[in-house]
């Protein structure tokens, strides 16, 4: 059961943050687990240390390194509001470290798979036309997934070739669209049903809802397995699949920054790793004895 504090804390973070539904639960579980662990305890009388043995707690249940730092982020946010509002003099989460996390190289497909991933769905019906049209939008611009099943009719100017995306925090940036992409789409739109639910939404599903994030991924994965690609594939590879090949075609890295609506480059650079051929590509035009 939610005590007062926890309570308050979400409709907090509801109103005045405008946190999504799937946050709220996150934080909610994340204080249920927290609570759980200490028992039925003061909240004035929680120390660092017990915070401390919270995250030994969660390290010895096999919990990634992700995991306990999205834990431990949750506990200060808690902890801060309480102290903001007054009910609590000092954050007992602030001085606990934040696990060092795995850096893990992002799955891609090369440009030859990628054009096997494209060509995957089928074209009879309108929902192959769809599933088509989806893939080179994520291809071509380089969005989340999130930020596609969001995309309404209006966002896409084809004359200027972009498409108003809606990232994370709510904030709106312009992607350029590629013509095959616009194409696609074009196509796809004058296939499907005229009577849906949603008909304003750019993508929807054969009830005529907007496609969910669930959808998207399963939808991708089948398309991944029927064209025997690696099963680590996922809607986001797609994402690091367009970065790749724009840094191996020349790209630099600030401009693909941009286009992937990165806050900070440093959240870019994991994608310098790129390929050999590329490195080799730099190494011969610029290297003086190659």
């Amino acid at each position: 059961m939610r005590s007062p504090a926890v309570k308050r804390f979400l409709n907090y973070l509801q109103v005045e943050r405008s946190a999504s539904a799937y946050t709220l639960q996150n934080y909610a579980l994340d204080l249920h687990q927290f609570f759980e662990f200490l028992g039925n305890r003061n909240l004035s009388s929680i120390t660092p240390l017990e915070i401390r043995k919270f995250v030994a707690h969660l390290s010895t249940q096999q919990h990634s390194r992700a995991t306990i730092a999205r834990r431990l982020s949750c506990l200060r946010s808690f902890f801060r509001y309480l102290c903001r509002e007054g009910t609590l003099e000092h954050n007992p989460a602030v001085s606990i470290p934040t696990p060092r996390q795995e850096k893990r190289l992002p799955s891609f497909l090369d440009e030859r798979q990628m054009m096997v991933l494209l060509e995957a769905p089928q074209k009879e019906k309108w929902q192959g036309l769809r599933d088509r049209a989806m893939l080179e939008t994520l291809y071509s611009t380089g969005i989340r997934a999130s930020e596609l099943v969001g995309l309404n009719q209006e966002d896409l100017d084809e004359i200027s070739g972009t498409v108003v995306v809606r990232g994370k925090g709510r904030k709106e940036r312009l992607c350029p669209i590629g013509q095959t992409a616009l194409k696609r789409i074009h196509l796809y739109l004058s296939k499907r049903p005229k009577k849906l639910k949603v008909p304003y939404a750019l993508f929807v599903s054969q009830k005529g809802t907007r496609l969910t994030l669930r959808q998207v991924d399963r939808l991708i994965a089948d398309y991944v397995r029927q064209a025997n690609l690696p099963s680590s594939i996922s809607p986001h590879s797609l994402r690091h699949s367009f970065a790749t090949h724009l840094l191996d075609r020349g790209a630099d890295l600030r401009s693909v920054q941009e286009l992937l609506g990165h806050a900070s480059l440093s959240t870019t650079q994991i994608y310098t790793h790129v390929t050999p051929q590329r490195l080799k590509k730099v190494y011969e035009q610029a290297h003086p004895r190659a």
